[in-house]
C-alpha cells in the first residue's frame, strides 16, 4: 500500500483501530530521513536536542531559537511523519500571548503539524490559549524534565494514591481543553493503563509501560549514540558509537600507514597538461 503524509486525525484514528502509534525524536536531516523513511508515525524535534547534541547538562538550557534551527532542518527531510515541536523551557510558561507567538513560530516558522508543552502549573491556562489559536497540542505529564528539579529530581511519578489521582485529573484535563494527545512518561504501567483506557486521545509512553496506544523513544538514545546514560526505559536495538568510534580509528590508522588515500580516492590531470606545467 502506498504510504501517505498522516495527519492528526490519522493519529486519532489509530487509537479507535487499536494500532500501536510509534514517535522518534530527531534533530537534523539525515537522522530525520531515516526515522521517516523507517515508517515512523510521529517525530518529536524534542528538546532532548540539548543534552543529546548541544551537549548541555539539562534541557531547561535549550532556546527558542536553538530549537527552531533543527526543528527546520528535520522539516525539510520529513515527508510523511506528523512533524511535532517541543516547546523548550519558559518559551511557554511566562504568559498566554507569548506562548501563543512561541507556538505560532513552531507553525510558521517551522512548518509543524503540532507542538508538545510539558505539564506545569499553569498548564492549562496556557495549553488552552494555543489550543483556542488553532495550533494542535500534545501534553505531556509524569516525569517533565524541564520541571524535573522542582519535583525531587528524575523520577518514577505516580506511584502513590495522590499522586497517581493527579496524574489522571491532569490526563483528562488536557483532554477536555483539547490536546490532540499525551505523552507519559516514567508512570507506573498500571496508572498509564488507566490512563489509556479513561482518554479518547491516544496516550504515547516513554518508561510508561506496554498499555499506552504508542511509544516514544530518543533515538540517540535507541541507537547507541548517546552514552553519558542511559534510563532503565530505553531498549538500543544497535551501538552505533562502537561502530563509529572502529571507524574513525580505522581511519586515523591508514592515514598514519599512507594506506589511504589510494589511486582509487584520487584523481588524475592529463599527461601532457601536466608536462606543460612541470
Amino acid at each position: 500500500m502506498e504510504r501517505t503524509k498522516l495527519s492528526i486525525p490519522d493519529i486519532l484514528a489509530k487509537k479507535e483501530k487499536r494500532e500501536k502509534i510509534t514517535m522518534l525524536t530527531a534533530y537534523d536531516y539525515p537522522l530525520a530521513s531515516l526515522v521517516d523513511g523507517g515508517g515512523i508515525d510521529i517525530i518529536l524535534v524534542g528538546d532532548s536536542v540539548g543534552n543529546v547534541v548541544l551537549g548541555y547538562e539539562s534541557t531547561v538550557s535549550v532556546t527558542m531559537e536553538e530549537i527552531l534551527h533543527h526543528t527546520k532542518a528535520v522539516r525539510k527531510a520529513v515527508k510523511f511523519a506528523l512533524l511535532v515541536g517541543d516547546m523548550p523551557f519558559m518559551s511557554f510558561n511566562i504568559s498566554k500571548e507569548e506562548a501563543i507567538r512561541n507556538a505560532g513560530r513552531f507553525i510558521k516558522e517551522a512548518e509543524c503539524e503540532a507542538v508538545k508543552l510539558e505539564w506545569f502549573p499553569n498548564c492549562i491556562e496556557m495549553t488552552k490559549a494555543i489550543v483556542n489559536a488553532g495550533i494542535p497540542v500534545m501534553g505531556h505529564i509524569g516525569l517533565t524534565p524541564q520541571t524535573a528539579a522542582q519535583l525531587g529530581g528524575f523520577k518514577v511519578r505516580g506511584r502513590d494514591v495522590e499522586t497517581a489521582k493527579q496524574l489522571i485529573e491532569q490526563a483528562l484535563l488536557l483532554e477536555g481543553i483539547g490536546c490532540f494527545s499525551v505523552v507519559l512518561e516514567c508512570i507506573p504501567d498500571q496508572i498509564s493503563k488507566i490512563i489509556t483506557e479513561k482518554l479518547k486521545i491516544p496516550t504515547i509512553g516513554i518508561g510508561a509501560g506496554p498499555w499506552c496506544d504508542g511509544q516514544v523513544l530518543v533515538t540517540y538514545d535507541m541507537i547507541g549514540l548517546f552514552e553519558r546514560f542511559r534510563p532503565k526505559f530505553v531498549k538500543q536495538y544497535v551501538d552505533l558509537s562502537a561502530q563509529i568510534l572502529e571507524a574513525i580509528k580505522k581511519f586515523k590508522d591508514e592515514v598514519s600507514q599512507e594506506k589511504f588515500p589510494t589511486k582509487d580516492h584520487s584523481f588524475t590531470i592529463d599527461k601532457e597538461e601536466l608536462k606543460k606545467i612541470l
